[in-house]
């Protein structure tokens, strides 16, 4: 049986290690710099601007969904954003990331959201055939920029 809970304070550990689980799938394990504490600050301070859900395959913890809500100007509605669906790899294709999504596009219809949307690696064929079984459109016409690091505090302290 699978359930979907909302991550509590006391799952960052857990959800500190599904990310870095994920980073490892994704190569990009060098990447990972998040810790507890920015987990606490994000998903449960004052300042929060992210939620998570964990899931469970008979009482064990087994994926995770992570998400937080943007803004459509053209919709004049939010949009929910999908940031991360991970599933351990022994418990895919049992159908728990589709579980996920739907729980996820049920939080959205209930907010109010006007789209969801979500990113996926281009060498992540599996996925991208997922995410078209479920109805997903790629949107291939933008490109996805990121300013990061040294670049984005340089930007920050320049004045025009």
């Amino acid at each position: 049986m699978f359930t979907l809970k909302p991550a509590l304070e006391s799952d960052i550990p857990l959800l500190l290690n599904f990310i870095r689980e994920l980073a490892e799938f994704e190569k990009r394990a060098h990447e990972v710099v998040a810790t507890e504490a920015l987990l606490r600050e994000n998903f449960f301070g004052a300042k929060k601007c992210a939620d998570a859900v964990i899931g469970y395959l008979d009482g064990q913890p087994v994926a995770m969904g992570v998400y937080f809500f943007t803004i459509s100007t053209f919709l004049g509605r939010p949009g929910l954003y999908v940031e991360d669906v991970y599933v351990r790899p022994e418990c895919r294709s049992k159908g728990l990331g589709k579980a996920i999504f739907e729980h996820l596009a049920r939080v959205a219809v209930e907010r109010g959201c006007g789209r969801m949307e979500w990113s996926v690696l281009d060498w992540n064929q599996k996925a991208i055939d997922f995410y078209d079984r479920l109805g997903g459109v790629r949107i291939d016409e933008w490109k996805k920029y990121r300013l990061s690091g040294a670049a984005l505090v340089k930007l920050g302290a320049s004045k025009s």
